[in-house]
């Protein structure tokens, strides 16, 4: 029997494994799960996919990736005329609004690193990128590394919590870690 050829397994098989964890948790990650859910013989998610742990990896980087792309989407449409603190207010908002599914599942995903070692490069890039897209704008790598923690901080508590972010609330504590600082307009 010819072998059938499918040069986007991998990819899908990736994007099943995403799934499988928004529905099930890291702990319900299994190949069976993902062979299933992504339609496709078991032997090919050992294929691609040695361990559990390398589904896992996988699955942090696509959504590590495309959190990132979407984050630089936000920077670039910064509005040089509005407070940047109104900027990163909108940025959590919007990051929080409606379904919260796939916040909470990049968040599961990004601290799995906590148990998992070989995924910490990973989480870490999600880390310095967000900071490397802040330091575009604030006057020093610490007032970005402070920010990016501080958002993240602030979005696990939102998502733990099911609250409501709230504009002033953040607001306050952004402007607290902004200070007097000058804020960057790219291209200056």
């Amino acid at each position: 029997m010819a072998r059938r050829y499918d040069p986007d397994r991998r990819q899908r098989l990736i994007e099943a494994a995403i799934r499988v964890v928004g529905e099930h948790g890291i702990d319900g990650l299994t190949h069976r799960r993902v062979a299933a859910e992504a339609d496709v013989p078991l032997g090919s998610t050992t294929y691609h996919f040695a361990s559990r742990d390398d589904l896992l990896h996988a699955a942090l980087r696509q959504t590590g990736k495309e959190w990132l792309a979407g984050a630089e989407l936000w920077e670039r449409s910064i509005d040089p005329g509005v407070p940047f603190v109104d900027e990163l207010v909108r940025l959590l908002q919007e990051s929080l609004s409606g379904d919260r599914r796939r916040a909470r599942l990049e968040y599961e995903l990004y601290l799995a690193a906590l148990r998992h070692h070989a995924l910490r490069p990973q989480a870490a890039e999600c880390l310095d990128g967000l900071a490397t897209l802040l330091r575009r704008r604030t006057p020093d790598d610490a007032t970005a590394r402070a920010l990016a923690a501080l958002l993240d901080g602030l979005m696990l508590q939102f998502l733990l919590t099911d609250r409501e972010a709230g504009s002033q609330e953040i607001r306050g504590m952004l402007t607290g870690i902004l200070g007097a600082a000058q804020v960057v307009t790219p291209g200056r």
